[in-house]
Formats: C-alpha cells, structure tokens, sequence
C-alpha cells in the first residue's frame, strides 16, 4: 500500500492511536496533518503540521473544519473523542453534550468540510474511529455509547449519500488495547483480568489497528464501505 503524496488528516494525533496512525501513514510516505487539544512544545509527531483544536469549543470545531477545507485530504480519520463515565442518573445534561460535541459534532463538521474536494475527485476515504461501546454497551456508558452509536449511524448515512461519488467510509470499533492511557487507568492487574474475558485471550496491539486502518484507507478497498467493523478479539461476538 502506497501512499506517497497522499494527504491524511487525523484528529486527535499526538498519542495513543491517533499518534501510532500518524507515524504509519508518514512511514507510507503519505504527509500527515493533526491534531492536539493544547499546544505541544516538541516535534510535530510524525505531522507536516500539528494544529491545536480543542473540540469542546465550538469555535474550534469551525476553525480546524476550515484549515481541514484547505488543505483538501485525500483520507480523513476522526480519532479524537472524550469519555466521562458516570451512573445514568447522575450523567450532568453539559457532560453529556460535550460528549457528543467532541465525539460526533466534530467529526460531522470535518467530513462535511472534507467531502467537496473528494467529490471532486471521484476518490476519498474517511474513517471514524468508534468503540465496542458503540456496538454493545454496559453500566455507566450512557453518554460514550450515545455517541458512538451515533457515529456510527452518521457514517452510515455518509455511506449512502457519498459512496457512488467515490468516498468511501467506514467506523472501526476497536475493543480493549495495549495503550499509555490503558495501563494508567487498569493497570497490570486490571489489563489482565479484562485479558480473560476476550476470546482471544489478550489484550490487542496498537499495531494491529494501523494495520487494518491502512488497508481501509487504501485503494485496495474499493467493496467496504458503510460499516462498523469490530476489532475486539472476538468480544463483542461470543
């Protein structure tokens, strides 16, 4: 998969996943273009340019949707999104917008400002990077999984208005992996007990979904399009 050249946007791009797609599309050869919530005073991580959005700001929002028109990204990847996770009952009415502000308003804004110059293209690929909690859910995920679903169900609108013009979109769920974040949050312990509930019986590598992200971004995927597809080790399946 070739992708000299080829112009990726990727919110969310100075860790964790976001970070690890930024350094396999530049690896590819592609010039990648991020985003970080609050300025960063090292190199651009794997970006030709890193902008600061903080999607919580409305204004924000527009302003990086307006960079994101100019720049007219052959592939975009909404990765960013927030989580607060809270008793159905007790979920505070701003909490829960800010939640699908960041993790659905935005990525709408910035397909809508991606879509003209791939129409005009007759080619683009957006993938917006969702959940399992955004194909199955649990105890206090009332505001995530809204959004996620959400995401979800926006793409596959995007699918059906924008296939035919050569864009094609895709949602990617990824289930529990091996992050920064991750290891802080459960730790040794934790990781391995959510480990033994997995079909799979591990926890999944960063690198695996580079992986499955490069080939859905690429030219090579000319058939999937509209889909919601669960990188869990089997734990939304079984």
């Amino acid at each position: 998969m070739a992708y000299k050249n080829k112009k990726v946007f990727i919110t969310g791009a100075s860790r964790g996943i976001g970070n690890a797609l930024a350094k396999a599309f530049a690896e590819k050869g592609a010039v990648v273009f991020g985003t970080c919530t609050k300025k960063i005073n090292t190199p651009h991580y794997f970006c030709e340019d890193l902008f600061v959005a903080d999607f919580n700001d409305l204004e924000q929002i527009k302003e990086c949707a307006a960079k994101l028109g100019k720049i007219k990204p052959d592939i975009l990847i909404n990765n960013a999104g927030i989580n607060k996770i809270s008793p159905f009952v007790d979920i505070l009415p701003e909490d829960f917008l800010s939640i699908q502000q960041v993790n659905v308003l935005a990525p709408f804004m910035l397909c809508q400002a991606a879509i003209p110059s791939m129409k005009k293209k007759k080619c683009g690929r957006i993938i917006n990077i969702s959940s399992i909690w955004g194909k199955i859910s649990k105890e206090h995920r009332a505001s995530y999984s809204s959004s996620k679903f959400a995401l979800d169900g926006m793409t596959l609108a995007l699918a059906a208005e924008h296939t035919a013009d050569g864009i094609i979109a895709n949602c990617i769920a990824p289930g529990f992996f091996d992050t920064e974040l991750t290891r802080k949050i459960l730790g040794e312990d934790g990781m391995h007990s959510i480990a033994n509930t997995v079909p799979i019986r591990r926890i999944g590598q960063i690198s695996e979904i580079t992986r499955l992200v490069l080939w859905l971004a690429s030219e090579e995927n000319t058939y999937i399009a509209g889909q919601n597809i669960a990188i869990d080790g089997g734990f939304t399946r079984v």
